[in-house]
């Protein structure tokens, strides 16, 4: 039978592919989830962020010049993590990669009990030379608006970064791989309160703050979750709601 994705076909006994924003997506609302996986309704598409993904670009590029080497970079060297080196593996470009993250040798995994297939798109994985386990890194880019100020984890709308890298703990570790509790957030922040010219002759160039923030994971949550989702898709009517969900108080009020 042909790959199960889109719309979810109950009768397709393939495994059904969800991605980690899909599951966030449920998570912030099982109603809209159902609109769009169970009747097909196109869910409103987002607003690129072209430059947070330029940053990554950047970021991957640096650390795959290491990973050839098996090299620390001088920044972790700097801050007392100099144990870490970009990860070598065959298939890391295919984990990096969520658009086809459902295809064979790319990130997922599928969960027994619900036959979801689970996966996404990482931005690293560190090798601790210490203990040989390896740790999943994401990068950030922010600009904070006041200054000396430390990112911390602590905003409610970054629950969501870290169940993405919860998932990616899951995922690695149901492929067999000895993943750490231990992930890391690495941040660029653009700097607007230093004294520097950002306009060149030729170019501008704005400077970055970095910051590594270390991140214990939590997986309790992620199969009861996928438990949750494989009911909603087998529901006869939309769920309500969440109170919280934009696109419903919307639809209510033009209702």
């Amino acid at each position: 039978m042909p790959r199960h994705r889109g719309k979810y076909n109950p009768e397709n006994e393939e495994p059904y592919e969800l991605s980690r924003s899909k599951i966030e997506d449920f998570l912030a609302c099982p109603a809209c989830f159902y609109l769009e996986k169970v009747k097909g309704v196109p869910f409103p598409s987002g607003i690129p962020f072209s430059l947070n993904e330029a940053t990554d670009v950047l970021f991957k590029r640096d650390f795959d010049r290491l990973r050839e080497a098996k090299l620390t970079h001088p920044y972790l060297e700097k801050i007392g993590y100099g144990h870490l080196v970009p990860f070598q593996h065959p298939e890391l470009g295919k984990w990096q990669d969520s658009l086809h993250f459902g295809a064979e040798g790319r990130l997922n995994t599928v969960h027994e009990s619900t036959n979801l297939k689970i996966g996404g798109g990482l931005d690293d994985v560190f090798l601790n030379t210490k203990t040989n386990q390896l740790h999943i890194v994401d990068y950030k880019s922010t600009s904070q608006k006041s200054p000396d100020k430390a990112i911390t984890l602590d905003d409610r709308w970054k629950a969501a970064y870290k169940r993405q890298m919860d998932l990616y703990v899951w995922v690695m570790r149901q492929k067999g791989f000895d993943v750490s509790s231990e992930g890391y957030f690495l941040y660029c922040d653009g700097d607007r309160f230093s004294e520097y010219h950002f306009l060149g002759k030729d170019s501008a160039a704005m400077r970055f703050k970095m910051q590594l923030i270390p991140y214990e994971v939590n997986t309790a949550w992620i199969e009861p979750t996928l438990m949750r989702i494989k009911e909603c898709l087998h529901l006869k009517a939309r769920p309500k709601h969440s109170p919280e969900c934009e696109y419903g108080q919307f639809l209510l009020a033009a209702a």
